[in-house]
């Protein structure tokens, strides 16, 4: 059923909010509203399960057999949750994917949230077609990332958390979105911080493109043009959305 599916549901669950929407496979696009709800405070899994269970019920689709895509805020290996960044940690080493489907009464296609924000760029935005590696960053509440090289996801790369030597502090700490609002920055100084993130990942890695998603990648032009990289950097197709469209085309797989 899964790789004959014209539309799926895409589920994102972040730190702070849980989106989702029906989503067109064939073109990566909502057919629905985007229904989003807080995430619930401590984001224990109880309470999560709860959350995705009033996002399905809004979009109408509790007991549908359109595919489920779920995408979450960890390292994913095998449907099991082994990382906590901005949730529960309840959630390490948790059977996240079999208790969503649990929960849920359905199969679902279960993956890191950076890593199905690529997907989406991949089968249908600023990564498509491109060869060599593309690294994708989502700026929010932490920094996520996906690693696409010819075309192939390389999954559970968390970038978010190269260290900053000497000063005690991971990279989304210092550099995320949540970072600029937490400290009221001027998008200016906030671009120095990114600046300091892409200028080391460049280092690492060498990649041949820079995607940036999020929220805040609606607002690329405040500060993706004080950047100064020697690899094309430009933002995500579908923004925000991304997590969603890519959740939904795990049911592709």
């Amino acid at each position: 059923m899964a790789t004959e599916a014209t539309r799926a549901v895409g589920v994102d669950i972040g730190g702070t909010g849980i989106k989702g929407a029906i989503v067109d496979l064939e073109e990566g696009r909502l057919l629905s509203e985007r229904i989003k709800v807080s995430t619930p405070a401590g984001a224990e899994p109880e309470d999560v399960l709860a959350a995705v269970t009033t996002v399905l019920e809004r979009l109408g689709v509790v007991d549908s057999d359109v595919p489920l895509g779920v995408a979450f805020p960890a390292i994913v290996k095998n449907g099991r949750t082994m990382s906590a960044a901005n949730v529960s940690d309840a959630w390490i080493g948790f059977e996240a994917e079999r208790f969503f489907e649990s929960g849920l009464g359905r199969e679902i296609h279960f993956a890191n949230d950076a890593d199905v924000a690529g997907v989406a760029e991949l089968r249908y935005g600023a990564a498509k077609d491109r060869g060599g590696l593309t690294i994708l960053t989502t700026l929010g509440t932490g920094i996520g990332s996906a690693m696409l090289f010819d075309g192939t996801l390389i999954p559970n790369s968390e970038l978010g958390h190269v260290q900053r030597a000497k000063h005690g502090k991971d990279a989304e700490a210092y550099a995320a979105y949540s970072a600029k609002e937490r400290e009221d920055l001027t998008w200016k100084k906030w671009a120095a911080r990114l600046q300091w993130y892409y200028s080391h990942i460049e280092f690492l890695f060498s990649p041949d493109l820079f995607i940036v998603g999020g929220g805040v990648s609606k607002h690329a032009q405040e500060f993706l043009p004080l950047l100064e990289l020697n690899t094309e950097i430009v933002p995500a197709v579908h923004r925000n959305n991304a997590g969603i469209i890519g959740a939904a085309a795990l049911a592709l797989r």
